[in-house]
């Protein structure tokens, strides 16, 4: 069996909008997101996460990991918006890295936030009115 590395780097080949370490990073925000929705789920339900469940685990994971860089990193690995991370999960799918439910689409990435706002607004000051430096010793 083909794996994960190879299966990654066969897709970054194909479709080279997105970085190898986009996709590894996008494949461990799943990991983390499951997880983390399997505790406050019931034991008999699935442990599928939908597409805004995925985008707010992949935000909160991104945030964690890079705090202020975390946008200047994704910008690095071509991740621009929350339809790239849609594309890329759609491209592990094909791939038969991940797997989707039939409710699952990529109509649920398009334009879900704005992708700058979630990942630098948590690190902006509270005040953001200008200094006046007429007041600076």
């Amino acid at each position: 069996t083909v794996d994960f590395y190879t299966k990654i780097n066969e897709i970054v080949i194909q479709d080279t909008r997105y970085s190898f370490d986009g996709y590894v990073f996008i494949n461990e925000a799943v990991i983390y997101t499951v997880k983390k929705s399997e505790k406050s789920r019931r034991e008999n339900e699935s442990s599928h996460i939908s597409g805004p469940e995925l985008l707010n685990g992949v935000m909160e994971y991104a945030l964690k990991n890079f705090g202020p860089t975390a946008y200047s990193v994704f910008c690095e690995w071509g991740i621009l918006d929350s339809m790239a991370i849609g594309n890329i999960v759609f491209n592990m799918i094909k791939h038969r890295i991940l797997s989707r439910s039939e409710n699952d689409s990529i109509k649920d990435f398009e334009n879900a936030f704005d992708f700058k706002t979630a990942l630098c607004s948590p690190f902006l000051p509270m005040n953001s009115e200008p200094v006046n430096s007429s007041h600076i010793a």
